[in-house]
Parts: structure tokens; sequence; C-alpha cells
């Protein structure tokens, strides 16, 4: 039987390079994180525990825990509220959908970048309580208490595949991504959105800074 030969592959290196992108928000964001008490009604419905009685709403809690504390703390009152973010992978799927406005693909566009980091920071916030009125299924209506801030801004850390997307390409997706996607509840673009809340756009102004190979 011959010997197989050797065979050297080399693999090329993927070149990638990381930017700060500062956005600024043009309509209010409003945020929705998953309170501590869903989770456990989710997992005791898992376990098939027994149910509990409701329990009296409580306005201010809701709006507390709808937050995104950046010390993943629970928030105490609303007198002493932490510095709060939004989830980086919500500003990522913004620029994912917002990939076909700009004649990609979606799953493509997956691939090409990275938006770093759990929570980004939304800066310049002042958040307050909201009241909407919701439908629950079968002509329930109740109450939500979300928190909203109007004005707001952050700084996406992008890490992008050179060799594929361009700085350029990338700045394009976000601009579209908060123009016609935007981020957080009642967004333009979304399961269940038709609003114009979450909109945002890219700040020109020097704010692009390159990072590191």
């Amino acid at each position: 039987m011959a010997k197989a030969k050797e065979v050297t592959v080399e693999i090329p290196a993927i070149k990638t390079m990381t930017m700060l992108v500062k956005i600024v928000g043009d309509t209010p964001l409003i945020c929705h994180a998953f309170s501590q008490k869903a989770k456990t009604q989710m997992l005791d419905k898992q376990q098939l525990k027994a149910k509990q009685g409701r329990k009296a709403k409580d306005p201010e809690r809701d709006f507390l825990d709808g937050l995104h504390s950046m010390d993943k703390k629970p928030i105490a009152d609303a007198k002493h509220i932490p510095p709060c973010g939004f989830p980086a992978r919500g500003f990522k799927a913004a620029m994912v959908r917002a990939a076909q406005d700009a004649g990609l693909k979606m799953v493509d566009a997956r691939r090409f970048f990275h938006v770093i980091g759990d929570l980004v920071e939304i800066k310049g916030a002042k958040w307050f309580m909201r009241e909407d009125t919701v439908k629950i299924g079968q002509g329930t209506t109740d109450l939500r208490y979300r928190p909203e801030t109007t004005e707001w801004w952050a700084e996406l850390t992008i890490k992008y595949n050179v060799g594929v997307v361009s700085k350029e390409q990338i700045v394009n997706l976000i601009n579209l991504a908060g123009f016609g996607v935007g981020v957080g509840e009642m967004r333009p673009c979304g399961k269940q959105s038709s609003g114009c809340n979450g909109m945002f756009h890219v700040e020109l102004n020097g704010q692009i800074k390159k990072g590191k190979k």
C-alpha cells in the first residue's frame, strides 16, 4: 500500500479591525429587561410547581426591573438609578435586519461583524416610568410599566472582518439600522412592533475611532 503524501495546508489569517462608533438617539428608547420575577415564574412552570396567587401590581418595581443595570444588580429605588445599558445583541440584530436595505443577505451579514460586550451603556439618559395599555390575549387588557428615556447616546464597539466588509459599510449598516429598525420596545421594525421609538443615527463628528487589529 502506497504511503500517503503529507500535504501542507496554509490557513490564511482572518484580518479584523475594531472601531468605536458613537450613536445618538433620535426617538425615545423604551427598555423591557426580562425580570427575575418573570424568570422565576417560568422556572416554576417548567418544574410543575403549584401556581401562587397573583400579587398586587407594583408599577415602580416593574419600572426598575425593566432596566438593564450595568452591574447586573437589582435596582433598589427610582431615586438612585445606576448606569444602565441595552443588550449588545439588540444592536447587532438591528444591523443584521438592515443588511437587506444595503443589498446584503442577512445570513451573511451575521458573520461579518460583532458588537462587542454584553451590555452597551446608554449614556445621557434620564429614565422615567412609562405606562402603556396592552392586549395579552383573549381580549384581555393589561397595563405595562416600562423605563423610557427621551435623550440618549451610546458607543458601539464593532469588530469586523476587513476581508469581506469595509468600515464605511459598517457605518452605513448602523445608520440604516437606526432609521429603519431601531432597538427596544415599540421600534419601527421587529416582532409585534409598529412604533417609531429606539431610532438613532451615527454621530460623524470625529467619533469613529479605529482600534487594534
